[in-house]
């Protein structure tokens, strides 16, 4: 597969791990060709073209700009938020790749989830509905696609704008997840094993991969592990359901779209629905996942240090 055409990035002044921008920055240092496809013009957008991408501004929920974005391009990676738009995003995508004709690869960013549900299921949150429907609609499009499904990330809120967050305040992480066990990933990781399919992306196409962090335990035995790391206590507070969704949630006065997710997931958490653990990771990238001491010992501002 050719190298000269640009590998077009969604999704890449995104925020939560910026997956995207890492993207962009690993393949540039690779010195691969990138389009880099942005919401608006702001300081990320021109941190991204200091890497040496094209960077261009559209709206993923319209065709013509993302047949601007796509056109020249022979790979694509489509990242997106959580957001209320996000099927519409991705079913616009794969209609303007498939009418485009000339994709070797299109890398979907999608969630472990997915790997649960079926046609029926109903206990997921709808931006996690709409991930299986995206999968279904890109699976139907006849694309070159290769689905990336990540367990929850050490950048979401459950864990930076909550855990992290109380840690610093007060050595505790408080959140309502029971004795349920999960396997955070670090974004870096994700964005890591993505850079590697679109560079190379031939033994990739018609796999799914799910990805997680090295080990699966409950928030006790995290809390011990981020204890030795930061060395200092650090204690697991369950605290109730609902109590936390409408205090602590609703607290940060998101979307309804984003709060329902994150409630979801703090549900989905508690009824043990993330105690997974995959190698994938190690086996695209060559390296295991990274740990949780390592996490610490890498953003050490997050944990008051």
């Amino acid at each position: 597969m050719s190298t000269e055409q640009p590998i077009l990035v969604t999704g890449a002044a995104g925020s939560v791990g910026a997956v995207g921008r890492t993207v962009v920055e690993n393949l540039r240092r690779r010195n691969l060709p990138v389009r880099a496809l942005v919401h608006r013009e702001d300081d990320r957008a021109e941190a991204l073209r200091a890497t040496g991408a094209e960077v261009v501004v559209g709206d993923l929920t319209l065709a013509a700009d993302v047949a601007r974005a796509m056109a020249g391009c022979d790979r694509m990676y489509f990242g997106m938020s959580v957001s209320s738009q996000y099927l519409e995003a991705t079913v616009t995508a794969a209609a303007v790749a498939r009418d485009y004709g000339r994709l070797d690869a299109f890398v979907n960013m999608s969630q472990m989830t997915v790997a649960q549900m079926d046609l029926t299921s109903t206990s997921e949150s709808i931006q996690q509905r709409e991930h299986w429907l995206a999968e279904q609609a890109l699976n139907w499009s006849g694309l070159p696609v290769t689905h990336v499904r990540p367990t929850v990330f050490m950048e979401n809120p459950l864990f930076q704008k909550f855990a992290f967050a109380s840690i610093v305040k007060d050595g505790t992480i408080r959140l309502p997840f029971g004795s349920g066990r999960t396997s955070p990933i670090a974004a870096r990781d994700v964005a890591e094993v993505v850079t590697e399919i679109l560079a190379n992306p031939s033994p990739h196409l018609g796999h799914t991969y799910h990805l997680t962090g090295p080990a699966s335990r409950d928030l006790y035995a995290m809390a011990a592990e981020l204890s030795a790391a930061l060395g200092r206590p650090v204690t697991y507070v369950d605290v109730p359901y609902e109590q936390w969704v409408d205090r602590d949630l609703a607290a940060l006065g998101l979307p309804d779209h984003l709060f329902d997710h994150l409630a979801t997931m703090a549900r989905l958490h508690a009824q043990n629905r993330y105690d997974r653990v995959t190698h994938d990771v190690e086996t695209i990238t060559g390296r295991p996942a990274s740990s949780l001491e390592e996490y610490v010992k890498d953003n050490p501002r997050l944990f008051g240090k």
